[in-house]
């Protein structure tokens, strides 16, 4: 690979060209020929945009430093090009100076011209040789040049990082000294590794001494610190420069990493930040090394920093969110018998859980566990901590309790009085968690009727949350109405917050409209069985697309489903509050758990991930390696619901230590976004039992499009230091623009080329189902605008993949104007406001094609813009008037005869389609 070139640091890298005829006698067969030709010097035409031509004399210092010419009319320090301030080497008649010189563009020869493309404001210097083979000579030598430049700085930074080290000036270190500059350099890599490297590098050269060179220092840092993956993008963004410029950089940030307000300050500040040589940093370039240390910087992380603090609105009432909760995270072991241990209680905390469990019995008083709920309460999060009472009590000890509570808590803890609301039921609207910030909720179970005036004792079943008696009397517990009917009816009729697993699933299963309802004003609680054995966790994603808001898990089990927890809590800085998607906490809304394609008024979205490379990984800390070195693959798990849910894997990277490269593909349909987590496990396939070596868990709402370092994480989350993937993501129709799946119930294909629509149901109510009638037109029409709008077709034409970005798509568009195999050409003009392209001559085929697809989609972004907010306004009224009939439409049901199931189809019917009709059907930027 192309890579190694940097093994010879020391410069004289082989690059051989071969030229048929020459203007002398002297052979030319290589770059440094090339180089030697240029020194000596020849004439050259210089082409002006006036169409004036000037023959110059053309030379290259002998330094290779500059360019410089004669005759000219400015001093000898002014008449000089440096070779630093090149961006590109162009061959052809490709510039505008050339394409507008008309007559005089024509009587020169296309093969012997060429253009240097230099300065900020990337202005040109265009030439004409004598000879094709003249300007071959240039075009290589200066291409040559260009490549040399990242390779000259890095030589000159890893002599100067040696010269500190180099104590006595004698061009010798230590070998431990040597192994220690380098670790420092680039940190993770492996000591033994370089180590090791030094040996080979003794024993090949039959050396008796172990000391190092700074010869074979350079190549060692070269060759083992070199990641082929970023000097393959290097070149590819810097067209054979191998090193960037602020120019390059922006684009780049603006093209690949979606920041569309990059500026050019912001990369030189950029630069300089990660650019780790004097030189690099002087002449504003970024080599190689100051590329890979910015790409794997938290700047280029996957998750967007934006999710490291708190960005979603705190201000809703608290069902509104998914809530991070422990369960019984204060014993180890099993979960009968298991030790009781403050570690995993604190641990919790530190996490940001904000809703715990406390196991209270008759004898001792308790306070120690309630001292440590109160001192890590709110050193993570400062939004309320739920605290679940889970005792048998008798009422001396309730009493006594409940004191400690009020003593220990202190102004922190909430009783009824200080914010007029309930936690639970129909008539009260809950509190945000902002409003209780720095609040110790207690949560209890309210008694049934026939037990009121007892001593508090409750049944089994109800162990799990006790209340009730004199607890309740000192009015430190926030209660929950009692249970009086079997407990999958009691969830759907009455407002209860507790449901074991095993119940929770069938509600998931049998009924998930209606839970998904039910959780819109309560909060509700799962939490594993109370009598098994093992602190093994279930799914926390099939409850939470239900709606359920608290899905309890064992916090002290590892393993994927917390890892799934932590993913889920990063998306909002990590304070144990998540907003709930709206479709969950809409008054008027549809979702439905076994949704098996897409979600009314949620746009799919597609998710393509490519899975670079690896670096740094660790053995597996498992028993049983049959080899040495590991055979790591890459696991995408995406979760969801149903129609999201998917896994695929990379090959096998067999042998490949622990920097292996898999340059894999891999798609994902996500049809409810919101919801979705993706996780990255890797595993070792040479490892017998324990296969993990680390994983990352992210919310689909969090990536960040672009190049990406994914930090690895161990089996207790922690971080496995300086351990990462590299990858690249790319989601389309983010945000709106999304067509239906075919899996849709309502979605039908017809019309233009079997596009496909969303269609509203029939509710069997006259008069509603008259009120959306007139929606139908506008949801067609919005649909073609969108879809017309879309530029794939421009993509195509340009041969870019639909991830690409539109400023992509021009430069490609520019670049295919301005060949060198012919005289192309086009100019911008502006027909009503628009920006269009006509041809100035006759175009290639493929050259009309392409002007004609911009043309299209400039034609289509014309329409889009012009008539989306009237298409989209016709649709709003048609949801507020359907709005109307929230309220009575079960009246208005049976008024037409619809009873039992007939009538809730209706409403559901109903509530599709204002669902529908919310979504903003055309987001005009493409």
């Amino acid at each position: 690979s192309s890579y190694y070139n940097f093994r010879d640091v020391g410069g004289g890298r082989k690059k051989t060209v071969s030229f048929s005829s020459m203007p002398s006698e002297k052979k030319v067969s290589s770059a440094a020929d090339c180089l030697a030709f240029m020194q000596g010097g020849c004439e050259l035409k210089k082409i002006r945009p006036n169409s004036r031509v000037y023959c110059r004399f053309y030379t290259l210092d002998p330094d290779l430093s500059c360019l410089r010419w004669e005759p000219s009319k400015k001093d000898g320090d002014r008449a000089r090009l440096d070779v630093s301030s090149i961006r590109e080497v162009r061959t052809g008649k490709s510039t505008e100076t050339f394409l507008h010189n008309g007559p005089l563009s024509e009587h020169l020869a296309e093969e012997a011209a060429f253009s240097i493309i230099h300065g900020d404001d990337y202005q040109s210097l265009d030439l004409v040789a004598l000879s094709a083979d003249v300007a071959n000579i240039w075009v290589t030598g200066l291409r040559y040049l260009l490549g040399t430049l990242g390779c000259k700085m890095r030589s000159e930074w890893l002599a100067a990082e040696f010269a500190q080290v180099d104590e006595d000036g004698y061009g010798i270190v230590s070998e431990d000294v040597a192994v220690a500059t380098i670790c420092k350099l680039y940190p993770g890599i492996k000591e033994a590794k370089v180590r090791l490297r030094f040996k080979e590098m003794q024993r090949s050269k039959e050396k008796l001494t172990s000391h190092v060179t700074r010869e074979e220092f350079q190549e060692a840092y070269c060759e083992l610190c070199t990641r082929p993956d970023v000097y393959f993008l290097l070149v590819q963004l810097s067209k054979e420069r191998e090193c960037l410029d602020p120019q390059d950089l922006r684009l780049f940030l603006e093209t690949e990493q979606g920041l569309s307000l990059a500026t050019t300050e912001g990369c030189w500040e950029l630069l300089r930040r990660y650019e780790p040589s004097a030189q690099g940093r002087e002449r504003g370039l970024l080599g190689l090394d100051g590329f890979a240390r910015y790409l794997q910087s938290p700047e280029c992380q996957l998750l967007d920093p934006e999710h490291l603090g708190v960005c979603q609105d705190m201000n809703m009432p608290l069902p509104h969110y998914y809530i991070s909760t422990s369960y019984r995270s204060y014993l180890l072991d099993d979960q009968v018998h298991g030790r009781a241990d403050l570690g995993g209680l604190i641990k919790a905390l530190q996490s940001g859980c904000r809703c715990l469990e406390l196991g209270v019995t008759d004898g001792p008083e308790g306070e120690p566990l309630l001292g440590v709920v109160n001192k890590y309460a709110f050193l993570t999060s400062q939004y309320p901590l739920l605290v679940y009472l889970c005792h048998r009590c008798s009422p001396a000890h309730q009493r006594t309790m409940a004191q400690h509570l009020k003593n220990v808590f202190g102004s922190r803890l909430y009783t009824p009085e200080s914010l007029p609301v309930s936690l639970g039921g129909r008539a009260t609207t809950l509190p945000s968690p902002e409003q209780l910030k720095g609040r110790i909720l207690i949560v209890g179970k309210k008694l049934p009727p026939e037990h009121e005036g007892s001593d508090g004792e409750i049944s089994e079943e109800d162990e799990e949350i006790g209340g009730g008696g004199p607890l309740e009397e000192l009015g430190v517990v926030l209660v929950v109405p009692p249970p009086s009917q079997p407990r999958r009816l009691r969830l759907h009729k009455e407002l209860s917050d507790l449901v074991a697993i095993g119940e929770a699933g069938r509600l998931t299963s049998e009924s998930p409209e209606d839970l998904v309802m039910f959780t819109k004003r309560t909060l509700t609680r799962v939490r594993p069985s109370s009598v098994r054995l093992d602190s093994s966790n279930p799914n926390p994603q099939g409850y939470w697309k239900g709606g359920v808001q608290l899905v309890a898990l064992n916090q002290q089990t590892p393993g994927a489903m917390l890892d799934l927890h932590r993913g889920r809590f990063s998306q909002n800085g990590g304070c144990g509050y998540v907003l709930r998607p709206a479709v969950m906490t809409d008054e008027v809304s549809y979702f439905s758990a076994h949704t098996q394609g897409c979600v009314p008024g949620v746009p799919p979205q597609t998710l393509r991930i490519k899975v670079i490379s690896a670096h740094n990984l660790p053995k597996p800390q498992g028993s049983g390696a049959k080899g040495e070195v590991i055979d790591p693959y890459v696991v995408l798990e995406l979760h969801g619901v149903p129609a999201d849910c998917a896994e695929q894997r990379t090959r096998t990277a067999a042998q490949n230590q622990d920097d292996p490269l898999f340059d894999e593909t891999f798609e994902f349909q996500v049809n409810m976004p919101e919801l979705a987590l993706l996780r990255f496990v890797v595993l070792d396939d040479d490892y017998i039992g324990d296969d993990f070596i680390g994983q990352y868990s992210v919310a689909f709402e969090c990536l960040q499009p672009g190049y990406r370092n994914v930090p690895l994480l161990g089996l207790a989350g922690d971080p496995l230091p300086h351990t990462s993937l590299f990858v690249h993501v790319a989601v389309t129709n983010r945000r709106g623009g999304g067509k239906a799946q075919r899996r849709g119930l309502s979605v039908r294909r017809v019309g233009r080329r079997g596009r496909e629509y969303v269609t509203l149901r029939h509710t069997g109510i006259k008069v509603v189902d008259e009120t959306f009638k007139p929606a139908s037109a506008p949801l067609k029409e919005a649909t073609d605008l969108r879809e017309d709008a879309q530029v794939a077709s421009f993509k195509e034409q340009c041969g870019l993949p639909t991830v690409a970005k539109l400023k992509q798509c021009i430069e490609s568009l520019a670049t295919r104007l301005q060949s060198p195999e012919s005289t192309l050409g086009a100019t911008m003009v502006l027909k009503e406001g628009y920006p269009c392209l006509e041809p100035l001559v006759n175009l290639s085929e493929p050259t009309r094609k392409l002007l004609t697809a911009y043309n299209t989609m400039i034609a289509a972004q014309k329409q889009l813009i012009e008539n989306a907010d009237a298409i989209q306004e016709r649709i709003n009224q048609v949801q507020r008037e359907g709005m109307d009939f929230h309220e009575e439409l079960s009246r208005l049901g049976e008024k037409e005869g619809l009873k039992g199931r007939k009538l809730s189809k209706a409403v559901e019917s109903f509530t599709w389609n204002i669902t529908v009709l919310k979504l903003r059907w055309i987001p005009w930027t493409p």
